[in-house]
């Protein structure tokens, strides 16, 4: 920057011009450690510039404890940037998406009388205030259950939802990498990777492999307290309960995917087993494999899950 154009701004915009105060990220780990939710999205200027902006948000409060940003542009661009990020800290994400370019020019000014630089420049030069919009936008989680199983994430490879889901779970992906080698979701356009592509998704790869991975750790979490469960110390309500809780979660959606379902009629004890009667309804009732595949598939994730001297009994 020449020394005639710096004298056109304040010392605030030379200093952060020199040494952005707020340049770099927050990873997920960093924000995990603090128990906070990370938020970052993407905008890219017709101008060219770019910017990512990540936010650490207090899951309680809905306060900003730490912003960053990573951006390519000129040094007033970088400045201007930076100050904008240092103002969302400290604020609500409510508050935060309302912020101005005459905030950010207000903030970087040497003397509240004196503009910290040329006011058309200011309006001139592209500060991504849709950043902030986009990335306040995204705080609110999105309802993955809320969409149905055919509804179609990547239009590229034609894959809907229900697959996507099956696939983390019985691979155990964990990288929006490890969907598209396995599904082929996300590696054409990228667009439903995550917010800030070429277009624009009600659902992105990245939603769904949260809340899926958040399914995953509950059920293991669920299945870790089952197992230090004393199933003949319970009462006999008590085992009821906890067989019903593995039917719904395990049995019964198989069963009403075939237009079946099953209720229990009693459970008995008879050492060293115990016997539980059931009854099948719908399209599983009177089925002849209701004695033979369905039962013994039931009667194995009892066993594996609540029991293992579980014996399951039609009537």
């Amino acid at each position: 920057m020449k020394e005639n154009d710096k004298k056109e701004y304040s010392s605030k915009i030379l200093e952060r011009i020199d040494e952005p105060k707020n340049l770099g990220l927050i990873t997920k780990e960093k924000a995990k450690e603090f128990n906070l939710k990370l938020l970052s999205s993407d905008y890219e200027s017709n101008a060219g510039d770019s910017i990512r902006l990540y936010w650490a948000v207090d899951k309680q409060s809905n306060i900003i404890m730490d912003a960053k940003f990573q951006s390519f542009g000129s040094g007033i661009i970088i400045a201007l940037n930076d100050m904008m990020t240092e103002l969302c800290i400290g604020k609500t994400v409510e508050k935060a998406s309302k912020i101005t370019k005459t905030d950010v020019e207000f903030a970087l000014r040497d003397r509240p009388e004196i503009p910290a630089m040329n006011i058309q420049e200011l309006y001139d030069k592209t500060l991504n205030f849709v950043v902030i919009k986009k990335v306040a936008l995204s705080y609110t989680e999105v309802d993955v259950s809320s969409f149905d199983d055919d509804y179609l994430v990547c239009e590229c490879a034609r894959v809907n939802l229900g697959d996507i889901k099956s696939a983390i779970k019985q691979f155990d992906l964990k990288t929006i990498e490890d969907i598209g080698q396995i599904t082929k979701a996300g590696i054409f356009c990228k667009s439903c990777q995550k917010e800030g592509g070429l277009e624009e998704k009600e659902i992105y790869l990245t939603d769904i492999l949260e809340y899926t991975r958040k399914e995953i750790d509950e059920q293991k979490q669920k299945e870790q307290e089952r197992s230090q469960i004393d199933f003949e110390s319970l009462s006999k309500e008590e085992k009821l309960k906890l067989i019903d809780e593995v039917l719904d979660e395990d049995v019964r959606p198989m069963l009403v995917m075939d237009g079946g379902n099953m209720e229990i009629l009693d459970l008995v004890e008879s050492k060293p087993h115990y016997d539980l009667y059931i009854r099948y309804l719908g399209a599983c009732s009177g089925c002849s494999s209701g004695s033979m595949g369905t039962l013994y598939a039931i009667e194995s994730i009892l066993q594996d899950k609540v029991f293992v001297d579980l014996r399951v009994l039609p009537i």
